[in-house]
């Protein structure tokens, strides 16, 4: 037998006790009324209507879908996106509820059964809509508190949806930093070459810098500068010139401008025990390891990004691909002056 319903102030009444205990106790829908009734809000009334599981009236004159649907979509920002995103869930048997009607965080879920807390937060967004870095670690932040999880819902055009797992991660590798006899480079236009044999065997063996160039090692720049901070490196121009640090650092900007930001992040990760090569080919800045490449592939692409970074959703969509499809998890290494944070987005299947 079909629930049985009345609209009311946008709002749909529930009163009787059986239909109260099937939707509240079993799927978690509803909000209590000081009248002692169930109180539904239109997202949930529309699904039970499409799902044919609610008879529903106004004034005694029964409201079919359309007429509802026409008042939902008035009613709620962004509808077609939280309606689409909340179905799919409750389909798949997510207890989600609505939070809120304007924000991106939209929905929270909870436990089978237990009404006592959720167990997360699911924000829903438009193919069309923006990614906003500093508004994800605002949700993080909030959302994520006692171990509850947020999941990014992107609905394209078509209607089809993708979820992300988003977090916080703290990276941390077992790679102990080494200590390196001081040797002579030369800088090139795009590269650096380390003339000492002994050096290049050293940085390549312990911890995987450059790769062999002949005999000797090629360095890419953010190694270069890390080692000239290290005091293991003397940079020199082809005719023989010494540079400082910051000539380099000058000389490598006219060709890397976004050099000093890789720069903070190379260090970072490498105080975090990880080794860093460059995620050139797979569309990232970089690739990181937690142990020896001999014993693991690399497990992380890190893309460095500034506070107040945006991206479309479709750039997204097409690096966390990518990252899956090697086994590899993208993270966001998130610069705000000189610290970085790390965020990391996964694919799901709820």
């Amino acid at each position: 037998m079909n629930i049985s319903g009345e609209l009311v102030d946008n709002c749909i009444m529930i009163k009787k006790a059986r239909d109260i205990g099937r939707l509240y106790d079993k799927s978690h829908m509803g909000t209590f009324h000081k009248s002692g009734s169930l109180q539904l809000n239109l997202l949930e009334g529309l699904f039970l209507l499409d799902e044919e599981k609610m008879v529903l009236f106004q004034n005694k004159k029964q409201v079919n879908l359309s007429q509802l649907l026409k008042l939902a979509i008035q009613q709620i920002p962004d509808f077609e996106t939280k309606y689409l995103v909340f179905k799919d869930l409750r389909k798949r048997g997510h207890a989600i509820t609505l939070i809120n009607e304007d924000a991106h965080v939209s929905f929270r879920e909870w436990k089978t059964g237990d009404t006592t807390g959720p167990t997360g937060s699911i924000a829903t967004f438009s193919e069309r809509d923006i990614l906003d870095i500093d508004e994800t670690k605002q949700y993080i932040q909030k959302f994520t508190k006692k171990n509850n999880a947020l999941w990014y819902a992107l609905v394209d055009e078509e209607g089809d949806i993708t979820y992300y797992d988003v977090s916080g991660i703290a990276l941390k590798g077992d790679i102990m930093e080494q200590r390196y006899p001081k040797g002579r480079c030369i800088l090139l236009k795009n590269r650096l070459i380390v003339f000492d044999k002994t050096l290049s065997d050293l940085l390549l063996q312990k911890e995987f810098f450059g790769k062999p160039f002949g005999e000797l090692l090629q360095l890419s720049f953010v190694e270069a500068l890390y080692l000239l901070e290290k005091d293991v490196l003397e940079v020199q121009t082809a005719d023989g010139t010494y540079l400082s640090k910051k000539k380099c650092l000058d000389l490598m900007q006219k060709h890397q401008p976004d050099i000093k930001q890789r720069l903070l992040v190379f260090q970072d990760l490498k105080q975090r025990g990880l080794l860093v090569k460059t995620g050139f080919k797979f569309g990232a800045h970089f690739r990181a390891y937690t142990k020896q490449p001999d014993k693991t592939h690399a497990e992380y692409l890190i893309h460095v990004v500034e506070k107040g970074f945006t991206s479309i959703w479709a750039e997204i969509s097409r690096a966390v691909r990518l990252a899956h499809s090697v086994n590899k998890e993208f993270v966001f290494a998130c610069i705000d002056g000189t610290t970085v944070n790390y965020i990391k987005l996964g694919r799901l299947r709820p």
